[in-house]
């Protein structure tokens, strides 16, 4: 078997190509793009009704995981959305100022701050529930296709993360 059998060339690169889809630098041929798009859209299309809550995406991002678990250390937030405490302090200081959190060393590892919602955070719950729903309906997919979505988006962020860490090794 010769290279002609194993790989194909894509003009006008010539580079040789398996099944995987051909090199190009069309913006509307990159993955790259339609993911900037998208998530683009999407935080667009989330602000009018966050504006209403008084809390940015990223904020709101925290207190989904304080929802789900109250009373989490800065460190495991910053591990479940993939930011550093550089980013997420002053994110937290901001929630901390609106009244939504507090903030408080841990008695069992003075290192370790833990972070809570307050009342306040608390009754943003419900109203964000609602956001939830109105982007599911914006989104127009079914159970299956959201679930596959979401597999497909966590599948990528798994592969690229995985390719980077083994860049930097």
């Amino acid at each position: 078997m010769d290279d002609t059998d194993v790989y194909r060339r894509v003009a006008p690169y010539s580079c040789p190509m398996t099944d995987t889809p051909s090199p190009s630098v069309a913006l509307d041929d990159q993955l790259c793009f339609a993911l900037y798009a998208a998530s683009r859209a999407v935080t667009a299309r989330y602000r009018p009704m966050l504006d209403e809550l008084g809390v940015t995406y990223p904020q709101y991002l925290v207190l989904m995981l304080l929802w789900e678990e109250d009373g989490q250390t800065v460190g495991q937030l910053g591990t479940r959305l993939a930011l550093d405490s550089g980013t997420l302090s002053p994110l937290l200081k901001r929630l901390t100022t609106a009244g939504l959190v507090t903030r408080h060393r841990r008695a069992d590892d003075e290192r370790s701050v833990s972070v809570k919602l307050t009342e306040a955070g608390r009754a943003l719950e419900a109203p964000a529930c609602a956001i939830s729903a109105q982007m599911i309906d914006a989104l127009d997919l079914d159970k299956e296709q959201f679930a596959d979505l979401k597999g497909q988006l966590r599948l990528i962020t798994a592969r690229v993360s995985d390719t980077r860490q083994d860049a930097t090794a």
